[in-house]
């Protein structure tokens, strides 16, 4: 299975302060009260009024983003970290195989990354969406780490994160559904122990 990922991710009501007269921001609801905004070409060009960039190489720890972070989307970045820490995430993932990036802006500036991984030997909480997402204030939970914790797993593409905001989606939704099937499938006695949602959704 694939994977890819261009999105803000930042506390749900300073994304839906800064997005709320926007036409193409659609924000998908995570878990922790955060929110994800994903990244399409339409929204970059409605903030900041030009057509985004895209590097023609694959990333790398020197260039680790595919969109090109323009001073003027930088910029933007800056101001809305004016209200509390706000990161950019890239991945990429197909057959098990792909990287990952992000990067976190605070107080107006970028504050930390951006940091890139492909190789992912490093402990899991140290991959940059984990890592990122813990400077976000992400706090520990019953998931395998901060990315499954968000719900970051529950949409693989852009049009998936799209449809998840438009349709007012939330997180657990299909932890919901998968709890339904199974009270449809088994008897109250028989249920399916449910050790927790530990997988690698398609990722390390």
């Amino acid at each position: 299975m694939s994977y890819e990922l261009s999105a803000v991710v930042a506390d749900v009501e300073l994304l839906r302060e800064q997005t709320a007269d926007l036409d193409h921001a659609v924000l998908a609801a995570l878990r922790q009260d955060f929110a994800l905004l994903p990244v399409t070409p339409q929204l970059v060009e409605e903030l900041t009024g030009a057509l985004p960039d895209y590097h023609p190489e694959e990333p790398t720890p020197e260039q680790p983003f595919e969109l090109v972070i323009s001073p003027a989307l930088g910029g933007l970045l800056d101001r809305w970290s004016q209200r509390g820490p706000v990161a950019y995430l890239e991945a990429e993932f197909a057959g098990g195989l792909g990287h990952q990036a992000s990067a976190v802006w605070l107080g107006g500036r970028l504050s930390w990354g951006p940091r890139f991984d492909s190789a992912f030997t490093l402990p899991r909480g140290e991959w940059p969406i984990n890592a990122a997402l813990a400077r976000l204030g992400v706090e520990p939970g019953r998931w395998l780490d901060p990315f499954a914790e968000l719900g970051l797993h529950l949409e693989r593409h852009t049009a998936g994160w799209l449809a998840h905001g438009r349709r007012g989606l939330t997180a657990d939704y299909w932890d919901e559904l998968a709890e339904e099937w199974e009270e449809q499938q088994f008897p109250a006695d028989q249920q399916p122990e449910r050790s927790g949602p530990v997988g690698d959704w398609g990722i390390p």
